[in-house]
This record gives structure tokens, sequence and C-alpha cells, in this order.
């Protein structure tokens, strides 16, 4: 007994089958997650290494090849990269996906241990993380201080709202931009130093000294017990300006009569504002395999719940959140699915004319598109972008099956057979037509699921969702349609004038198309020239349209990218910021704007534009942005350009155009390439705002140290060295406590006496015989510039050349005329390499086309099966290239592109 003949005789045996799928795929429905798109977010270790008073050479050299060479042993990378700048080392290692990042985090950290006894020993302990190490913020929340100081309200954030949102799922990070982190700041005078006969380090020794905080233990008598506590610590700035440095002349010389000290912030270097107005921001840096919407959720609900508790005054306002995009975009895939729906049942109900015929279909599209959940919670996918779209192109195949099923059981029934009959006959003949359909249209998506790297893995979960659909609608039209047949269907023997006048229109269009058949088998070699121009016109179509990774999406936001010149102190980079404040202040569109300067280095600038909802404007964000571009290229001080945020998870910095040249050559020649390149690159008109990461004009002071009169005059070379630290740079001696949190107190020279390059002359250090000796005696100092940064790509030095898109203009153009600049001019002197957007379009290209063949083959093998033939498949097949001319000529027509998802579609 076949499967359909069992369900007709046991319509009870039916409906419970159906029943069950469909309360499993209920079940599994609620436990599913919903994000974006699905997992493809690749396992990322970063490797964080400060390396104080070092430049970005002794940085490179001493610390970051260091490292790289032991990190590359780890099994399963795909990417490193790494920066060295000024004091501070920054590896980014990136895995494959199937890659644990516990398991790597693991390797990393071993591999990073066995050579720590390698790097210098001033150096800080590396850190590690399961991010990106200049990992952008998913979601920003601005900080109303109300009537509380920058000082206090940074101080508030730091120690009662960042450690609530850090614990947070997903959360990896969590930043305060704009932050005064309270400090005591004890500002030398240097000449009152000299004048003292003293040094930095006499003050540095004595804060130490009296500032200890050292258990004392206890009484203990017959009875009772005491802690003793000795207070021999230093609280308050009253206390530390009374502490003696040393007596001179029997007059105790107290550090108030060196300096001031006073509670002040530990640095300026990041600068923010909301809405114009100065605030703190706060960024919520997400883990690189965790889902975004989770996070938000978590993170909205803790605002909701500390701002009940908050000083009067003081409130958080969610400035930018990603989720904003995703849950609108989740919800109207629902929107679409039930709108699809709805057309497939009135077309259905259009061509059967019967209101009970359309019941079958109208009950096995629900049971099918929720039986596919099961498969999705067994496969561990989630709800997302790509699955719920699985799901629309679900709606029109899974009636397939069934419509076969009922319209040749109606047939039957139309010439007289019984009902029941009519059922068992009918899904006897069209069973393996059934098999054979379900298995050919999910073999059509099936081989997405072999695709690789973050595009393939993108469209696993799309594939087999879209497939599990057919296969279940594929059961259902073998157990449940059959079964509904042979009790719904009836023989019907008069029938309504609607239905008679669509009738008429079936039976005009079926003599049209006659008449056009019999034409076609007269003039075969009409059809077969018919055939090869629309051939023709595919693949002209198909090297005519415009290639990119994914279409530009309105996700009601639009950031703005500011770089400042070389050298420029923390306050101008903020000032370049204001006048594109202005700018979003007069755009009808804007909802609220967040400035930010000082991050990832001091000379960036990042502005936030949050636009209205997309219900209460008609200009797309596109549209926006394009207006502000001519207005961001007026601002003088720097560059800056407004960008579109890119889609598949991308850090909102990064740009459509990311091409890397690599050179195992002194960086200076390495730059001589890189212009060379931009000068032949420059002529391409599609590609604006380049720029590279290589810059060698930072501005510095270089201070050359005659060792001959150090010798002479009995002076280390170690005591101008750190007397150069503490006094310029700062140095942390000791810390002090307050309200039961420790802070550092720094210990360093006025502002206005380390203001010019001259100032380092006037300092004074001890010589022999504690002679002071003043620097100009010693010490060369000339002005000069030096590296920003130094950056490596697969462990070879490397400059990435980065820019946007000029309008009508694809990434796959700027890339083809950037390896033909490439080819001109590095020749073999120069590797060069993709990285971002650029790497993921090139990756997705190859893959798409290797997914396409396999597409084919698979059909092809099914339909021969089917046929019991070799070479009856390749008269169906042939239709292929007309269905992608017709695709194609759409896409060309709507002014669409060739992106990952318009190939998925061809």
């Amino acid at each position: 007994m076949t499967l359909p003949e069992l369900c007709i005789r046991r319509p009870v045996f039916a409906t419970v089958l159906s029943l069950v799928i469909l309360l499993v795929g209920l079940i599994s429905y609620q436990r599913l997650s919903v994000r974006e798109y699905p997992r493809i977010d690749e396992p990322v270790v970063s490797v964080s290494t400060i390396y104080r008073g070092a430049s970005a050479e002794v940085v490179e050299s001493q610390v970051t090849k260091i490292l790289e060479d032991s990190l590359s042993g780890i099994e399963g990378v795909e990417l490193m990269t790494s920066q060295s700048r000024s004091e501070r080392s920054q590896i980014n290692v990136r895995f494959g996906l199937t890659r644990s990042p516990d398991s790597a985090a693991a390797d990393v950290r071993d591999k990073v241990s066995r050579v720590r006894g390698r790097l210098p020993d001033e150096v800080d302990e590396p850190v590690i993380a399961k991010v990106e190490a200049d990992a952008q913020p998913v979601l920003y929340i601005a900080v109303e201080a109300g009537s509380q100081t920058p000082l206090e309200a940074s101080d508030y954030v730091a120690r009662y709202i960042k450690p609530r949102l850090s614990v947070l799922p997903g959360a990896a990070d969590v930043r305060i931009f704009g932050e005064r982190q309270v400090s005591m700041r004890i500002n030398l005078d240097r000449t009152r130093l000299a004048g003292y006969r003293l040094t930095v380090q006499d003050v540095e020794n004595a804060i130490r000294r009296q500032n200890a905080e050292i258990p004392a233990g206890r009484i203990e008598s017959t009875a009772r017990e005491f802690t003793v506590v000795a207070e021999t610590d230093v609280q308050t700035p009253d206390q530390f300006a009374q502490i003696i440095v040393a007596n001179v002349g029997g007059y105790p010389v107290r550090v108030r009569d060196v300096g001031t000290v006073a509670v002040g912030a530990l640095n300026e270097r990041t600068i923010s504002r909301y809405n114009g107005k100065p605030s703190l921001n706060i960024g919520v840096v997400k883990q690189a395999v965790a889902n975004p919407l989770e996070l938000s959720q978590g993170v909205r609900a803790e605002v909701v719940k500390i701002n009940e508790n908050l000083p009067s005054g003081m409130k958080l306002i969610v400035a930018y959140d990603t989720s904003v995009f995703i849950d609108r975009s989740i919800s109207s895939v629902f929107t679409t699915i039930a709108e699809a729906i709805l057309l497939v049942v009135l077309v259905i109900f259009f061509f059967l004319r019967s209101l009970r015929a359309t019941i079958i279909p109208i009950v096995t599209i629900p049971v099918s598109l929720i039986g596919a959940f099961a498969l999705m919670y067994a496969f561990g996918f989630t709800i997302n972008t790509l699955t719920l779209l699985a799901m629309v192109l679900a709606i029109g195949l899974v009636v397939d099956d069934a419509i076969v099923v009922l319209e040749n059981i109606f047939r039957h029934i139309e010439n007289g057979m019984p009902r029941k009959e009519a059922a068992l006959q009918g899904s006897r003949e069209i069973a393996f037509a059934v098999v054979a359909m379900t298995l050919t249209l999910a073999s059509v998506f099936a081989p997405l699921a072999f695709a690789t790297g973050r595009t393939g893995r993108l469209f696993i979960e799309f594939a087999l969702t879209l497939a599990g659909a057919v296969m279940v609608s594929g059961f259902m039209a073998l157990t449940l349609t059959p079964m509904m047949c042979s009790l719904l269907l009836r023989h019907e023997t008069k029938h309504s004038w609607i239905y008679n006048q669509i009738e008429a229109g079936f039976v005009a269009f079926t003599s049209g198309y006659r008449w056009l058949l019999t034409m076609a088998l007269k003039h075969r070699w009409l059809v077969v020239l018919g055939w090869l121009i629309t051939l023709g016109v595919g693949a002209w179509l198909f090297t005519s349209l415009k290639s990119e990774l994914t279409p530009v999406e309105d996700r009601g936001v639009i950031f703005g990218v500011v770089s400042a010149p070389q050298g420029s102190t923390p306050q101008y980079t903020a000032d370049q910021l204001k006048p594109i404040e202005e700018f979003y202040s007069q755009v009808p569109e804007a909802f609220a704007y967040t400035a930010i300067s000082g991050f990832p280095t001091v000379v960036d600038g990042t502005t936030v534009l949050r636009l209205k909802s997309w219900e209460e404007r008609t200009k797309k964000q596109q549209q926006i942005a394009e207006e502000l571009r001519p207005k961001f290229a007026t601002i003088p001080g720097a560059q800056a350009f407004p960008l579109n945020p890119p889609s598949l998870g991308q850090s909102f910095r990064s740009t459509p155009i990311e091409f890397v040249i690599m050179a195992q050559v002194p960086y200076p020649e390495l730059q001589r390439l890189v212009d060379r390149f931009l000068d032949e690159a420059r002529k391409f008109p599609g590609a604006l705002n380049l720029q590279t990461d290589l810059r060698l004009n930072t501005p510095e002071v270089r201070v050359n140290i005659n060792r001959d009169k150090l010798g002479d005059l009995g002076v280390n070379v170690d005591t101008v060295g750190r007397t150069l630290e503490t006094m310029l740079g700062g140095r942390q001696v000791t810390r002090f406590k307050r309200d039961g949190e420790q802070y550092d107190v720094i210990v360093q020279v006025a502002p206005l006496e380390r203001s010019t390059p001259a100032d380092i002359s006037e300092i004074y250090v001890r010589g022999r015989n504690g002679e002071m000796v003043q620097l100009a005696n010693l010490v060369e100092v000339k002005e000069g510039v030096a590296p920003q940064s130094l950056n490596h790509f697969q462990r070879l030095r490397a400059v990435k050349i980065t820019g946007t898109l000029a309008p009508g203009y694809s990434i796959d153009e700027a890339l083809k005329a950037f390896d033909a600049a490439a080819k001109v001019t590095l020749g073999a002197a120069a590797q060069t390499g993709l990285d971002g957007q650029s790497r993921e379009f090139r990756q997705s290209g190859s893959e798409i086309y290797l997914v396409f063949v396999l597409a084919l083959l698979f059909i092809y093998l099914v339909l021969a099966a089917q046929f019991e033939s070799f070479v009856a498949p390749f008269v169906i097949m042939l239709s292929v290239p007309l269905s992608m001319t017709g695709a194609l000529f759409l896409l060309w027509l709507t002014g669409g592109t060739l992106n990952i998802y318009s190939q998925v579609g061809l």
C-alpha cells in the first residue's frame, strides 16, 4: 500500500500526521532566535599591547613582529592584520567560520604566553579579546549630565553604569567617549623645582613613600579583638600638597612648594557631543559572533532600569541602535509573507474557480511553512532576513506539488469517477512525478549549502530552509492533499457565470497557444534562431550589468568620517565636526545626531546622523547622503565625507573600496610605490575620498642626547629619559582611594611649560655632586616627522587604500580599475590584496559561479533519473538560458545590479 493510498483510506491518520508537523513546527518557531543575518561573523581575536614611550618603529620591531611570528602557526587563521602605533600594538587574527571563538582565543593566549619573555620588560601584559581591537559600537547611549560636572558624570558612568552594561550577554566592551576619568593631577613648576635643587624623581619617590595602604594587623585581648587600621594613605589634594619632598637648608619643601595639586581629568583626548551639546556617549561593542538584536534588547531593558535610579537631572538616551532597522526589516518580511500567501491564494482560486478546491492548497501552505521551522530548529538556524526570504519564495513553490496532485484528481472527478476512486487513481498516477518535481526544486537550492566563506555561509540557511519547505510540501502532496481531495472535491454539473467567462478566456488562450505551437513546429529554424538571439542578449545583459556586494539599504542612519591633518590636537579635530553638526541641524529628516572625536586616533572623528522613521520622511537615506556630500567637501580644515552604512555586519567606517598594497621594503619606499599607484588610480572617476593608512608626516620632536656631555656631568641616560617621560607624558606614580574606588595619581609638568619644543631645554636633571644641569646643555632638540602607524597585512608591510564610490559606479568597476593601475605602476615590486567589502565581493563572485554550475548539474541528474535518459534532460535545460535572460532584462530595466541577492535569484 502506497503512502497516498494509506492516507486516503485512513483520513484520521493523515490528519494526525499534518497536526504533528504543525505542532512541532510551532514549538520550534517559538524557540528560534531572531537576528538580521545568519551567523556569518568570523571569529576574531585581537591582541592589544601597550609599550609606553615607544615609537611606532620600536613597537613594530620589538612587539608586533614577535607576536605575529608566534601567532602565524595557529591552525585555521584566515587573515592576520596588525597596526603598530606610538606606544600601542594591535593585532587582529581572523579565523574560519567553523572555528570556535573560545578555542581560537585559547590558542592565541597560549602562543602569546610562549613569547612573553621575548618582549621588552616595560611592555604591559598583552590584552586578548574576542573582538577586533578597533571594533565599532553597535549602539550609542547619550548621557545628559544635568547639573553634574563632566568629571562627576564620567565618574558616575564608569562606576555604576558601565559595569551593568558590560555583563550583558553578547557585550564585548563598553566604551565611554568624551570621558573625563578622575585622577589626582600634580602639575610641577620646573623653575621652582630647580630653585630647590630638586628633580621630578624626588617628587615621585616622596609621593610613593608617603602614600601606602598597609594592613596593620589586630589587637587581641581575652574577650575582644580589634582590627587596626593605619591611615597611611593619602586621599585629598590638600594631603598630597602637604607631602614633604625634601629638607632644603632646614626648610621642609612640600609638593605645594614646587607645583599645584587638584583633582582633574586623566586625559581629554576624546570629545563627544549629542545634538550639538557636550555630553558623554556610551558605545556598546558586541562580541564577534554575538546577536546584535539580542544585545540591543538587553541594553534597552537595562537602560530603562538605570534611568529609574539616576541622580536628579541625569538621563540616558539611546542615540543610535542598529537593531531598529533589523527589527523593522524582519517585521516587513513577515508582512511580505502574509501578502504573498494572499496573492497565491487568489491566483489559485482564479484558475481553479472552486472554493472547495482552493481550500486544499490554502491548508498545505501554512503546514509546509511551519513544518520548515522544525527543520530550521533541528539544524540550529535562526529567523533572519535570509530564512524569511526563503519562506517568501517557498510560498509559490510549496503549492506546486499540491496543485499537480489536485488537478489530476479533479480531472478524474470531472470525467465522472467517484471521489475516493479518483483520489486513489490520480495520486497513484502522479506520485513519482511529484517526488521527482520535489527533488528537482530542492536540488536547485541545495548546492548553495556547499558555498564557503562569509557570503557562502550567508546562504546556507536560505538554501536549506527553502529546500526543507519544498520537501515538506512534497510530503503534504502525497499525504494530506489526496485525503482532502477524496473528502472535499465533487463533480459540478452546473457552473456559475464567472466560471463560464473565465473558461471562455482559457479556451481562447489554449487556441492561441495551439496556433503558436503549430507555427513553431513548422518553422523550427526560426525557433532556433530566436533561442540563439535570446542567448546573445542574455550574455550582453550579464556583462553590461554593474556588480556589487549588496545593494545600499535605507537603514535610517548616515555616518560622517572626518580625518584631520597629522599632528592636530584633540580640540582641533573636535572643531572640524562642528560644521557637520550644523549641516545635520538643517536636514528636515534628522531625528538626532552624535559627534565623537579622538577615536580610534586623535585625528579621527565620527558623526552619526539618525534619521526620522521611514514613515515620517519622503527622502531615502541615500538621497540625503548625496545632498550632504558637497557640503562635507567645503570643510577646509579636514577631509570629510558621508558614508552609507554597509551591510553584512561590517564596521560602519568600512568603505566599499579597500585595496591593499604589500611589500617587504622600507616604509618610505613603500610610500613611493603607493604614491605612484594613486596617481594612476585617481584617473578612475568612480573612486572618491581616496585615503591611505600610511602617513609618514606626523610631527615629532627628536631629542638627540650628547652622551659625552652626560658622562662629563655625571648624568645617566636613564635619568634623562624618565624625566622627559614624566614631565611631558605624565607618569602614574601611585593611586589614591575615593569613595571606595582607586584612581591614578599623575605627576607632570604644568601645561604651559610643555607647549613648545623649546620647553624641553628648560628642564633640569641632577648631575654629579648634586649639581642641577639644564637639558639645553645635554641634548639637541629637532623637529621632524614620523609615521603615525605601521601596518601589516598577512605579516607583510602593507598600505590600505580606502575610498567611496561616485554615483553610478560599482565596486566591480573600481576594483578592475585598481587592478589595472597596480599592474601598470607596481609590477613585481609589490603584491596586492583586498580587505573588507572588496574582499567579500571578490570571494562571493567566485563562489556563486561554482554554485550555479552545481545547481545545473544537480537538476540534470535528477531529471536523468526521472526520464531514465541522459539525453532527454537537455530538452528541458535548454530553457534555462531563456529564463535567465528574462531575469537579467528586468534587472537591467529597473536599474538593478548583480549582487549576492540577484545572483541567488538567477
